[in-house]
């Protein structure tokens, strides 16, 4: 059964800093393409930044120069580092991790960026 922990998020001033942390519980992860979503209250979750198993990323434009994807094979793990955080950053997290066709979700973890 595939498990996925995100953790770091929290309450951030505009212009502030969090890095998000998604711990899979999976075999394989380093064959897994790795992504971050978001979704903001009353809005549609959105696809924030992926990360293949090749480790190359992508972004939406929104937060693109902004937050950076990583990976850690050994140890399960994909990263969002959020700077230069917005008030329009303020969303739930998941972490999503996809072998093909199957997709995984975790919990999600609250980031709100408010002064």
């Amino acid at each position: 059964q595939v498990q996925l922990v995100e953790s770091g998020g929290g309450l951030v001033q505009p212009g502030g800093s969090l890095r998000l942390s998604c711990l899979a519980s999976v075999r394989n992860f380093n064959i897994a393409t790795m992504a971050w979503y978001r979704q903001a209250p009353g809005k549609q979750r959105e696809l924030v930044a992926s990360v293949t198993r090749e480790y190359t990323p992508t972004y939406a434009d929104s937060v693109n120069g902004r937050f950076t994807i990583s990976r850690d094979n050994g140890e399960n793990t994909v990263y969002l580092q959020m700077n230069n955080l917005k008030p329009e950053d303020t969303a739930v997290y998941y972490c999503n991790l996809r072998f093909g066709v199957q997709n995984y979700w975790g919990r999600g973890t609250q980031v709100t960026v408010s002064s």
